[in-house]
C-alpha cells in the first residue's frame, strides 16, 4: 500500500513539475529575431487604408513595381508610433524618388488604420491592419511584452525579387527612415553597376 501511494504521489508531482519545467524552458528562450538580410520576404495580402480610403495590399503585386519598404509598428495613435508615421510621411517623396512603395503594418488598434493613414501618415502611404499579428509572426516581428500580440518596431527593405535588403529593429523612430533610405540608395547604386 505504501509503495502504491509513493508511485501515485510521484505521478501527481510529474503533472505539476512538467508544465512548470516547460514554462521555464520557454521563458528562457531568447525572443526570435527579425528575418535577416538576404532571406526571402514572405508574401502576404492585407487590408488597410491609404488617405483614409480602404485598400487591399499584396506584397507580390507591389514588388512588380519596385522595392517595398515595410515597417511594422505596435499601435496607431501612440506617441512614438505617431512620430514615426510623421517621419515617414515627411520622407515619402524621397522613397518615391527611389521607386519604392512605403507601407506600415500594425497589429494594434487595427480598427483605426483608416483614420491613422489620413491624419498621422498625412495621406502619403498605406497603413495595413494585421489582426492577431499573423503577418508580424511571419516576419518574426512580434513584440511579446504585452498580453496581446503586437508588432515589434521593425523595418524591412525588400528588393523586387523578394530578397530582404535590410532588416532593422530599433525603438528610435527617426533611425527607421534614415536606415531604410540608405539601404534603398545602396541597392539602386548596385543596380546601376550591373
Amino acid at each position: 500500500m505504501i509503495k502504491k501511494m509513493a508511485i501515485l504521489n510521484a505521478f501527481k508531482l510529474s503533472f505539476i513539475a512538467l508544465p512548470v519545467a516547460v514554462g521555464l524552458a520557454c521563458a528562457s528562450q531568447p525572443a526570435q529575431a527579425a528575418l535577416s538580410q538576404g532571406t526571402n520576404a514572405p508574401d502576404f495580402t492585407l487590408r488597410g487604408a491609404l488617405a483614409g480610403k480602404p485598400i487591399t495590399f499584396s506584397l507580390k503585386s507591389a514588388l512588380t513595381k519596385g522595392p517595398v519598404v515595410l515597417y511594422f509598428f505596435p499601435a496607431a495613435f501612440t506617441a512614438g508610433y505617431t512620430q514615426e508615421a510623421h517621419d515617414f510621411a515627411a520622407a515619402a517623396e524621397q522613397f518615391q524618388a527611389q521607386g519604392a512603395t512605403l507601407v506600415g503594418i500594425t497589429a494594434g488598434n487595427t480598427d483605426r488604420v483608416s483614420e491613422f493613414s489620413k491624419v498621422e501618415c498625412r495621406d502619403k502611404f498605406a497603413v495595413l491592419a494585421d489582426p492577431g499579428a499573423l503577418t508580424a509572426i511571419l516576419y518574426h516581428s512580434v513584440n511579446t511584452e504585452h498580453q496581446t500580440l503586437l508588432s515589434q518596431r521593425t523595418s524591412y527593405v525588400i528588393a523586387p525579387d523578394g530578397n530582404i535588403l535590410l532588416s532593422f529593429t530599433s525603438n528610435n523612430p527617426e533611425q527607421h527612415v534614415s536606415e531604410t533610405l540608405e539601404s534603398l540608395k545602396k541597392w539602386h547604386a548596385s543596380q546601376v553597376q550591373k
